[in-house]
């Protein structure tokens, strides 16, 4: 875990990105096209390897997931030393600098992410087939995911509209508002919501569904507490979405692309990873990060012992919650009750993220099994979406009998009981909702985000300093390339 390869934005702008996923062989291989080329675009199959190469990136935003509970109360950095991606410890300790290959990889993959949907954008009125709206309203969706991620860690970005970056722009082009870049982002979801299928033409592909979701999403990170309820609500009620009775069903292999899944990035165990290129995995590279050091046993499979819960997450739980044992793996209890073994590594509190912890495969499984784990990341689900709509309708003084209703079906799947409904109004339910998402959605990479929005970081979080922490210096090189025209984040 000690080489990356990294793309500054500038490098992705004068570098002709390949579609062909990186391999071994990577080095000796011709890309099938050159999304450089102005001589594109000329049929519906030439939009569609442009559409899959936009997707690609999402497979990057494992390291999103990993530095947002990391980041948060919710886990330590964990892994082998305290010096073993030192990136990772930094941010756990809240001493990270523009100087952080882990945060400069966010900065660089959500880029080449919104660089490739602007490709496509940029000749969408070159070519007219059957079925574009569709392609364009998918590039849409892609697009206000890779600059919400954006824009939740590093502030205000520099946007061009539907044009690609080229060199000399980061010279010229201004950093953009928060407010605009969100602005974007609906405009983006709100096309997307109108142009997208309900049901996908494949698993993976963007939906109505997950276009509204995202859509209340962005609403609510801005405090438009009204948009987001009425958003949220229309997909409620759409009744598209359920929640899956058995809450450890929904992390399991068998689970995937459930009823409650609103969009999931996907994942196989294609060979071809490695550490010099870990952005070229088809793998889902956080599930590796996951996993018990030196494990030997049963159901699961050993890993590198990053992002390791605390005591305190694993006691937030109430007795009879059955989310627990799902969400967090107690290894000594485990070891004792299956006879399996494990190391112990760096910050080792004896509880691992269990949601994402690499399950056993077949002898045949393709490559590094630390680098091409299946697990598909769950990105929206229909209880975060619950809660979510919850949290607008209670925090806008809109409706605390629905906010009730949305966070009661939670908890009853959670206690498998009515017994533990919640009553309270107002402040306090606000407070019981709060809780009720750390909770249920612990070790999915959403807590770090939720405790800055809410502003509740800083009493949680050790060493966050208000006024700073709240997002993450732009990387230096990408001030450097922009010679000062990108301002650094406010403290760093």
């Amino acid at each position: 875990m000690k080489k990356y390869l990294f793309i500054s934005i500038v490098t992705l702008i004068v570098t002709s990105l390949s579609v062909t996923s990186c391999t071994d062989e990577f080095v000796d291989r011709q890309p099938e096209y050159s999304i450089d080329s102005e001589n594109y675009f000329n049929s519906k199959e030439e939009y569609d390897r442009a559409l899959i190469a936009a997707y690609d990136l999402l497979q990057s935003s494992y390291v999103n997931v990993l530095l947002g509970e990391i980041a948060s109360d919710n886990t330590l950095a964990g892994g082998e030393s305290p010096t073993d991606v030192i990136g990772f410890q930094q941010i756990d300790d809240m001493i990270h600098t523009p100087v952080n290959n882990n945060l400069r990889d966010i900065w660089n993959w959500m880029f080449a992410g919104v660089q490739r949907t602007n490709y496509i954008l940029e000749f969408k009125d070159k070519t007219n087939f059957t079925g574009k709206e569709q392609i364009i309203a998918e590039a849409r969706f892609l697009r206000a995911y890779y600059h919400f991620e954006l824009v939740k860690w590093f502030g205000g970005v520099p946007m061009k509209g539907d044009a690609r970056f080229k060199i000399g722009d980061e010279k010229t082009i201004k950093r953009s508002t928060p407010a605009e870049v969100y602005a974007a982002i609906e405009a983006d979801l709100i096309y997307a919501s109108q142009n997208l299928a309900a049901i996908p033409s494949e698993r993976g592909r963007a939906t109505k569904g997950a276009a509204l979701a995202l859509l209340g999403k962005a609403y609510l990170y801005q405090n438009k507490f009204s948009q987001a309820a009425t958003t949220l609500e229309s997909l409620i009620t759409t009744n598209t979405y359920s929640l899956v009775t058995d809450y450890n069903s929904i992390f399991e292999m068998a689970g995937e692309n459930n009823a409650e899944s609103v969009f999931e990035v996907q994942y196989t165990d294609i060979k071809g990873a490695g550490f010099g290129c870990l952005q070229c995995s088809e793998g889902n590279v956080a599930v590796g990060f996951n996993g018990v050091r030196n494990y030997s046993g049963g159901l699961f499979t050993s890993g590198f012992s990053f992002n390791v819960p605390t005591k305190e997450a694993f006691n937030a739980y109430e007795g009879g919650d059955n989310r627990k044992t799902v969400a967090i793996l107690d290894i000594e209890a485990w070891a004792a009750s299956t006879g399996a073994t494990f190391g112990k590594g760096n910050e080792h509190t004896g509880y691992f993220n269990r949601k994402y912890l690499p399950r056993k495969r077949s002898a045949d499984a393709a490559g590094d099994l630390n680098l091409t784990n299946p697990n598909n990341y769950r990105a929206i689900r229909y209880a975060d979406v619950l809660l979510m709509a919850a949290e607008a309708f209670n925090r806008g003084g809109i409706d605390d009998t629905k906010a009730r209703l949305y966070l009661n079906k939670i908890r009853q799947r959670a206690f498998a009981d009515d017994n533990h409904n919640i009553t309270a109004s107002g402040a306090a339910l606000t407070d019981f909702i709060y809780r009720e998402r750390r909770l249920e959605l612990l070790g999915e990479g959403h807590r770090f985000f939720d405790l800055v929005r809410t502003g509740k970081a800083a009493g949680a979080i050790p060493n966050f300093k208000a006024g700073k922490n709240e997002i993450f210096p732009l990387p230096i090189e990408e001030i450097q390339f922009s010679n000062g025209n990108w301002e650094q984040n406010p403290g760093y």
